[in-house]
C-alpha cells in the first residue's frame, strides 16, 4: 500500500470556536494517538485529507514541524448535510507493526442462472502489517449455484494477512429466486393479516 504524504501543523487552540476557525481556512482539526504517546493535536489541509480518505485504510505520512509519523484513519466525523470533514482521529503506526482493519469484499464473475446472490458482508476484519494492508479481497462467484455458501474461512487472503473474524461467518450465499406466485402469496398473506387486525 502506498503512502499519502500530507503536511501537518501543530494545533494550539481548542474548543468548538477554534475548530470552526480552522475549518473556515479549509483545514481539519486532527488528533494523532497511539503507542502510549500523549495525543498530538494537529491541523491538516482539508482537500488533501478528503482525497486521501477515499482510499480504505489509507496510510498517511504526516510531515511538518516536529511531526514525521505514519498513521491510519480511525475516526472520521463529517458534516451530515454538507459532507465536509469536521474532525479526524488518526492512529499512530510503525513500519512492520500488525494492525486489525476492515477491508472491502468484492465479487467477480456471474452466478449460475436461476439463483440470486445474497452478499451479507461487504467487508471483513483482517490483521496485516500496517505498511502492507490489502486494498480488498475478491471472491470469484463464477458458476456458483443455488445453495453455494462462501464463509470468511474460504477467502483467499494476501500473504502476511490473517483473518480476525470467525472463519464460519457467512460472506455470501446463492439463494433461490422467489417465483411470481410465491411473491404474490406473500403479499396476499400480508394483506389478510392486516385485515384480521382491524
Amino acid at each position: 500500500m502506498s503512502e499519502v504524504r500530507i503536511a501537518a501543523e501543530p494545533r494550539t487552540e481548542f474548543g468548538k470556536g477554534a475548530a470552526r476557525k480552522i475549518r473556515r481556512t479549509d483545514k481539519v482539526p486532527v488528533v494523532l494517538y497511539g503507542h502510549g504517546i500523549e495525543p498530538k493535536h494537529l491541523t491538516l489541509p482539508g482537500h488533501e485529507l478528503l482525497l486521501a480518505l477515499r482510499t480504505p485504510n489509507v496510510l498517511i505520512r504526516l510531515e511538518g514541524e516536529g511531526v514525521n509519523e505514519l498513521a491510519l484513519p480511525k475516526g472520521v466525523q463529517k458534516d451530515p448535510l454538507k459532507g465536509f470533514l469536521e474532525h479526524v482521529d488518526l492512529l499512530l503506526v510503525k513500519s512492520g507493526e500488525k494492525v486489525t482493519v476492515e477491508i472491502p469484499v468484492t465479487t467477480t464473475g456471474e452466478i449460475a442462472p436461476g439463483g440470486l446472490l445474497d452478499q451479507q458482508l461487504l467487508s471483513i476484519g483482517v490483521e496485516a502489517e500496517a505498511t502492507h494492508i490489502p486494498t480488498g479481497i475478491e471472491v470469484d462467484i463464477e458458476g456458483l449455484e443455488v445453495g453455494a455458501v462462501v464463509t470468511a474461512g474460504d477467502l483467499k487472503l494476501a500473504e502476511g494477512s490473517t483473518l480476525s473474524a470467525d472463519p464460519e461467518t457467512v460472506i455470501l450465499q446463492v439463494i433461490t429466486v422467489p417465483t411470481t406466485s410465491e411473491a404474490t402469496e406473500g403479499e396476499t398473506e400480508g394483506e389478510s393479516t392486516e385485515g384480521d387486525t382491524e
